[in-house]
């Protein structure tokens, strides 16, 4: 070898160990400033005011302000690239949800960026759960009889859903091919026109995130048969889950938080440990309840697999149904 081309790696090595204290000592005082916290989503929603609530919760935590800044569009994908594409100093983090981190995979086309190659996955926040439920003149008290009912029907039944390729649509197209009903999704803009259009009968029944519907369930202006979760929803004790009726039907909005690829490993454990530790406290527990909410915890690998199961999952749905985003 040269004597230059030692006296450069030297050099370089040199260099390298004189950063490496530097950036250890850094990320040992990380947080000493702000944290953004990206939201994908418009604000108002359940998902928005899920992730204000964490953010919260790391402000007082950390003493440093973790600021909650909304990017929504594109089905949550804006907000999550620009995660994606951030620096990966622990400085930007976001808390995403079931579409862009795994579903979406399937229905965008492009994608701007790849969940398990561009994200750090941190911590799982919780779940909400889809609800079936029916205008009460249908003629179904069960999700078997619902299922019969639409096969009996000459042109099956319809399911009002919040949008083309949400998790309302993909679930009616999954309950379709898992339990062989006939069904003809309808999409709207929102939770809210398609629950109105439910309770009024212009539709049939409608499958969408259970908070928007708790209060006309109870009020009996719609009968719930189904949750599409592994275990009851807390509000609605009396409702069975779909897999209790034999229907392996499981459906639900998940919030994570995730940071760009490369995030140092001390930062992702420090903010996975806490994390889980608030959803799994009586105080993290009940805000997250208020919210519609069922906290989860999760390690980052844990994390990791489930975006990959959902988004594999949800590609079979999706090819199936030849469901397409435009």
């Amino acid at each position: 070898m040269k004597p230059l081309s030692c006296f450069r790696i030297l050099a370089c090595t040199a260099a390298l160990a004189a950063a490496l204290p530097g950036l250890a000592q850094a990320q040992a005082n990380w947080p000493n400033k702000p944290v953004r916290v990206i939201l994908p989503f418009a604000p108002g929603g359940s998902s928005d005011l899920v992730g204000r609530q964490v953010a919260q919760h790391l402000s007082s935590h950390y003493g440093q302000q973790f600021v909650a800044e909304n990017r929504a569009g594109a089905g949550g994908n804006i907000g999550v690239d620009a995660v994606a594409k951030s620096a990966p100093d622990g400085y930007t983090v976001g808390i995403g949800t079931s579409g862009p981190l795994a579903n979406n995979k399937s229905l965008y086309n492009p994608m701007p960026f790849d969940a398990e190659k561009d994200l750090t996955p941190i911590a799982l926040v919780g779940e909400i759960p889809l609800v079936l439920a029916v205008n009460p003149s249908v003629k179904a008290n069960t999700l078997a009889e619902f299922v019969a009912l639409s096969k009996a029907s000459a042109n099956g039944l319809t399911v009002s859903n919040p949008g083309n390729g949400t998790i309302g649509h993909l679930a009616t197209e999954y309950l379709s091919m898992q339990a062989g009903a006939k069904l003809q999704p309808v999409p709207y803009k929102g939770d809210s026109l398609a629950m109105v259009d439910a309770m009024s009968g212009s539709v049939n029944a409608v499958l969408v995130p259970v908070t928007s519907l708790i209060p006309n369930i109870q009020a009996n202006k719609l009968r719930a048969l189904a949750v599409t979760a592994k275990t009851r929803f807390p509000a609605l004790p009396n409702v069975p889950t779909a897999i209790e009726q034999g229907v392996d039907l499981q459906a639900t909005v998940w919030s994570a938080m995730v940071g760009p690829a490369g995030l140092p490993q001390s930062i992702v454990t420090s903010l996975n440990q806490e994390i889980n530790k608030y959803t799994s406290s009586p105080e993290g527990k009940a805000k997250l309840n208020s919210l519609g909410m069922v906290p989860l915890a999760a390690t980052p690998q844990e994390l990791q697999k489930l975006m990959s199961t959902e988004a594999a999952k949800w590609q079979e749905v999706v090819k199936a149904a030849r469901i397409s985003v435009e």
